[in-house]
């Protein structure tokens, strides 16, 4: 599965309106966590077709954005249900943890 990059004039259609659970990882270029993350990112994103969707907000790029769900720290991953924030994890761990925090929003 790919993963779509997040911006607000895409954040409506692509996360609120998604049928399936939406990741949303907020990140920066310059952010080491964030970049230790992404590998983890990409393989929910691939395990989970069809059950989860995925996408990356640059921080940086979509300021207003990101402080319009109080992201101050990154990485910042939020799950959107139904259009509506449900969990929100921040900082990078290992994938058996992030797995754990998302499951049980998750139809697995």
């Amino acid at each position: 599965m790919s993963i779509t990059e997040v911006t607000v004039e895409n954040f409506e259609s692509t996360v609120l309106q998604s049928d399936l659970p939406f990741l949303v990882d907020f990140w920066a270029a310059w952010c080491g966590p964030c970049h230790m993350i992404a590998p983890i990112v990409e393989e929910i994103a691939s395990e989970n077709t069809g059950v989860l969707r995925v996408g990356k907000l640059n921080v940086d790029e979509q300021e207003a954005l990101a402080r319009s769900f109080s992201v101050m720290s990154i990485p910042t991953l939020i799950l959107f249900v139904g259009g509506q924030p449900t969990a929100v994890i921040t900082g990078a761990m290992p994938k058996a943890e992030l797995m754990r925090r998302l499951s049980p929003h998750l139809a697995l």
